[in-house]
């Protein structure tokens, strides 16, 4: 066997060194993305993310929650990377200087669907009237709690209130988060019929939609990216939010129940 040279040793040495000290640069550079997220636009996120990681490099975490515990969170002090909320939300807080304002994007919007049990009878909410009289002659009925700081809850309770049957179904109403378990109960037949937003809807087992409410009652609640004021991956978070909003992911948000505002 032929022996390597004193030098040649010494170059092999050096070609060694650089090729690991680049290994552990591109370590360094490679930052763990933090997001604070709203619950219906958290599947598509996740799904992108890890293809983010693969493409880039940069793990990303979730905090999933509802804006108002999310909210609590960051008036705690805690720094996310990027905060997904309802875009008036996202816009306060970029004015009061919690978000980088230039960062902020519109990804996708999400509206209100109703489910029932898989294998049940699919209601007619073909039109206001039709969804009226379903809401009246339906057992049980789940929806977010009108005041547990999401939009969707208020919005169906106004709805309610607009069709003048708030005292009507008041009595059948569970209040619960989709996220909280609310589609569940209709899931294992607790609740007769759930409304939430039809992203949160897809991902569980055992339900079926019946559809989304009409365009006449609907609801849509368009999410929004920022990057926090104080983040240390700025450049990290530019480009997953770039890949949330970009054409490509079209597909992915259809897939998850809401639709791209990507142009």
């Amino acid at each position: 066997m032929r022996t390597l040279t004193r030098a040649a040793r010494r170059s092999a040495r050096r070609a060694l060194w650089v090729a690991l000290s680049l290994c552990l640069a591109g370590s360094a550079a490679a930052a763990d993305l933090r997001v604070f997220s709203s619950g219906a636009p958290a599947a598509v996120e996740r799904v992108l993310a890890a293809q983010f990681a693969r493409e880039s490099g940069h793990r990303v975490e979730f905090t999933v929650a509802n804006p108002a515990v999310i909210q609590q969170k960051l008036s705690g002090g805690e720094k996310p990377d990027i905060v997904i909320l309802p875009a008036p939300i996202i816009d306060s807080m970029a004015k009061a200087g919690v978000l980088r304002p230039t960062s902020r994007v519109d990804l996708a919007r999400v509206g209100v669907g109703l489910v029932v049990r898989e294998g049940a009878p699919l209601p007619d909410i073909s039109t206001a009237a039709a969804v009226r009289t379903t809401l009246l002659h339906a057992r049980s009925i789940v929806i977010p709690d009108p005041a547990g700081g999401g939009q969707t809850g208020a919005a169906l309770a106004r709805m309610f209130a607009q069709m003048g049957i708030a005292e009507a179904v008041k009595p059948k109403l569970t209040l619960m988060q989709a996220i909280a378990g609310g589609v569940a109960l209709v899931a294992n037949g607790e609740v007769e019929l759930g409304m939430f937003n039809i992203s949160e809807v897809l991902p569980v087992k055992g339900v079926t939609l019946a559809g989304p409410l009409p365009s006449e009652l609907q609801s849509y609640i368009v999410f929004a990216a920022a990057i926090h004021a104080d983040s240390t991956s700025v450049a990290a978070a530019e480009g997953y939010i770039k890949l949330l909003s970009g054409p490509a992911a079209r597909e992915h948000w259809t897939a998850g129940g809401l639709e791209s505002m990507a142009r």
